[in-house]
């Protein structure tokens, strides 16, 4: 997974950095319009954007900028970063509205915690755009990924996302289905390797 090293500290409204675009859902089928996601780091924090060119369901009471449980049961963007150390995985949900949601697992779809516990000190930022389309944001901390997720050369992610609620379609940056069968996110050792560059 790509991950752009930022040479000054970025904000949103004035983001400028590389997005990639998901053309397929986990069937191999086309969509209609790519998911977009990038992914950087400046100085303090790293930053996760998704967005879509369409209209996104929204879990009804996802507010912007506040931690919601249950996000994936409509549109959103997610990433699953996986500690290199101790094998534990965080997954983190981002709502068309900047709406978020987090957990840690110590292993497959195992909950560290049955409670919520929300990641620490989260920033989000969204944009709806009259049409339907959206861009979502997410600035965290880089300090508390490192401390709780060893996050650095050899760290593996994926990117993700949930679209097209309530008929969802799954899209991902990894390729997780070998096997086939129904989308399944939680496959820490199909993780890819994050990659910094400039």
């Amino acid at each position: 997974m790509n991950i752009e090293v930022a040479d000054k500290p970025l904000r949103w409204g004035e983001l400028d950095m590389n997005l990639f675009g998901l053309e397929t859902d986990w069937y191999g089928e086309k969509m209609a319009k790519p998911a977009t996601f990038g992914m950087a780091v400046d100085r303090d924090y790293f930053w996760f954007v998704g967005g879509h060119q369409e209209p996104a369901s929204m879990h009804p009471d996802a507010r912007p900028g506040e931690f919601q449980a249950e996000l994936w049961k409509y549109d959103v963007a997610e990433f699953f970063l996986l500690d290199p150390t101790t094998g534990k995985y965080l997954e983190f949900n981002l709502a068309p509205n900047g709406a978020w949601w987090s957990a840690m697992f110590t292993a497959p779809r195992v909950r560290e915690n049955e409670e919520d516990v929300p990641f620490p000190d989260v920033a989000t930022y969204a944009d709806l755009a009259p049409g339907g389309s959206w861009m979502a944001a997410a600035a965290i901390p880089l300090k508390h990924l490192r401390s709780m997720l060893n996050f650095g050369d050899a760290s593996k992610m994926n990117m993700t996302f949930i679209l097209n609620s309530p008929d969802q379609k799954f899209l991902t940056a990894s390729k997780l289905n070998d096997a086939g069968g129904e989308p399944d996110f939680h496959l820490p050792e199909k993780f890819k390797d994050v990659t910094f560059y400039h």
